[in-house]
């Protein structure tokens, strides 16, 4: 099968087309034709730090959209001939091949409405908005207005683009998004932000304008280092303050003050640690597919580079590096 891979770490130009052995599926394993993948910032970090092992080839990609072609003795949700999506499991090869192994426990039916380079956009960005917002700020699931504030840092990008939208239609939260350039304020406002402020700017002062002085939840999305001390300002005493990325050293102990609870999202740790609630996963993935399809929820993918091969992969992981991109970059065929 054709899968694209690198054998040592370093710049986009390692990726390489390469033909490997078809896997055989064995326990809980669905066996996948991928048809669309979308691209994160994850493929590109591990690209530039983690060698694959002596001898071996190192497949990246965390979301993708496929047909299940066969399935592992103990699968009971999945059957040949379903089409699914799916982030799949870090310590796993990856969706940047023609077919690819992922647990049932993790993936979830494809939305029908969409096709599948418009819902390869989805599965990781999905995840992991829906897991912070629901499972570790404990927002609440109604259109209640509990006078509660959402400040999403970074709002324009995968996770930023669908948080959005989840906040705004199924919680009653006042979603404040930041982005800095025209389209991207744009974007974040098609999406629902009911205010846009700018994060080029202090956060305190562009809150201030817009007549607010304290959010009760903040989700910073990247770059938090060069916001935490805006961020320790601007949030509430007793607030909630998210975060996703890999930022340099910040002194949590300014949280303290104001009983500030921390929480730290990566959506890979029921997968990597096989969780007993792993399948909360494929529910969620359930869910999400039927929002899309009640009209809801909208795909974010932006940009569809073309087949899935090593020269659009280094495209794309090229825009992502850029960090100037809005929504989601997508790849579809082989």
């Amino acid at each position: 099968m054709k899968a694209i891979a690198y054998q040592n770490a370093g710049e986009a130009s390692v990726l390489q087309d390469i033909n490997q052995a078809v896997p055989t599926p064995q326990g809980h394993d669905l066996l996948v034709a991928v048809h669309a993948v979308s691209v994160n910032p994850v493929d590109t970090k591990i690209r530039k730090g983690v060698t694959a092992a002596a001898g071996q080839w190192k497949v990246l990609g965390w979301d993708a959209t496929g047909v299940v072609g066969a399935v592992g003795p103990d699968v009971t949700l999945f059957k040949p001939g379903d089409r699914v999506w799916y982030a799949g499991d870090i310590s796993r090869n990856g969706s940047n091949a023609e077919l690819q192994l992922v647990d049932e426990r993790i993936v979830g039916k494809m939305p029908v409405s969409l096709d599948f380079a418009e819902a390869a956009a989805l599965p990781l960005t999905a995840i992991t908005a829906w897991e912070m917002l629901f499972d570790r700020l404990k927002i609440a699931k109604d259109q209640q207005n509990h006078d509660q504030q959402l400040l999403i840092i970074g709002a324009a990008g995968g996770v930023g683009s669908i948080m959005i939208q989840l906040a705004r239609q199924l919680t009653g939260i006042k979603v404040i998004a930041t982005a800095s350039r025209p389209e991207t304020q744009a974007w974040v406002r098609e999406l629902g932000a009911h205010e846009v402020i700018d994060h080029s700017k202090p956060l305190r002062e562009e809150l201030q304008r817009i007549g607010i002085n304290q959010v009760s939840h903040i989700v910073s999305l990247n770059q938090t280092d060069q916001h935490f001390e805006q961020i320790v300002e601007c949030i509430a005493p007793q607030g909630k303050f998210g975060l996703i990325d890999d930022p340099a050293p910040i002194d949590i102990s300014k949280l303290k003050r104001k009983s500030v609870s921390l929480h730290w999202e990566l959506m890979f740790t029921r997968a990597l640690y096989q969780t007993p609630d792993m399948i909360e996963q494929h529910h969620l993935l359930n869910q999400v597919a039927d929002l899309v399809d009640a009209g809801v929820i909208r795909s974010t993918a932006n940009q569809v580079l073309g087949a899935i091969n090593a020269r659009n992969l280094q495209q794309a992981h090229a825009l992502i590096e850029s960090g100037n991109t809005k929504g989601k970059v997508v790849l579809a065929g082989f």
